[in-house]
């Protein structure tokens, strides 16, 4: 991994703010040059084109969460199966409030990435969702494989749609909204499991 860089750092963060407002498709290397005070030829310093841009925004983001969410769950070895569901929601909240218009880039341009790069970046998902579905499984241990799967989709819907309605800044603070998650999904998903095994 190359060393951390600042200005690449404020470019993809940028940059993800330009195909959020734009979308991928009809934003151009021009219109990113223009938004982020960057020349093309500093921009091409960093990326090729604009689908490497994408990608880039893309692995930042999900590596960071992912490597996030696993601190995040290092010191919680020998908490309850559902403290540690709750703080992977209050990671994932926290983090992508800290990070809107990523979030809103990574929901709309899933399948905008090809080859090589998509391959990477589902990866690296593919790893995050694990996590999520292992710790609905320490949850719900009885629950069959294909539910706990779905439920965890069900989760990640509940916390990738709020850049569509939530204001970081307004009266509730990411923490709270967190926590608001966490209660209507377990307490969802318990009473799920109540329901269907007789409990």
């Amino acid at each position: 991994m190359r060393p951390y860089d600042e200005r690449l750092d404020q470019f993809l963060s940028r940059a993800a703010k330009v195909f959020a407002d734009q979308g991928y498709h009809s934003t151009t290397m021009r219109d990113l040059a223009a938004a982020t005070g960057m020349s093309l030829a500093g921009m091409y310093y960093y990326v090729r084109g604009k689908e490497e841009l994408l990608y880039r925004i893309q692995d930042r983001c999900f590596a960071r969460v992912l490597a996030g969410a696993e601190r995040a769950l290092t010191g919680l070895a020998d908490a309850d199966a559902l403290e540690r569901l709750h703080a992977f929601i209050r990671h994932h909240v926290t983090f992508f409030a800290a990070h809107m218009a990523e979030m809103k880039v990574l929901s709309h341009e899933a399948n905008s990435l090809t080859g090589e790069r998509q391959r990477k970046v589902s990866a690296i998902k593919r790893r995050y969702v694990d996590l999520l579905e292992g710790l609905l499984k320490d949850v719900a241990p009885d629950e069959p494989a294909v539910d706990r799967s779905a439920a965890a989709y069900v989760l990640f819907g509940m916390m990738n749609w709020i850049y569509n309605w939530y204001d970081p800044a307004g009266e509730i603070d990411p923490e709270r909204l967190a926590g608001l998650i966490a209660r209507i999904f377990s307490g969802g998903f318990a009473e799920a499991r109540s329901t269907v095994h007789g409990g």
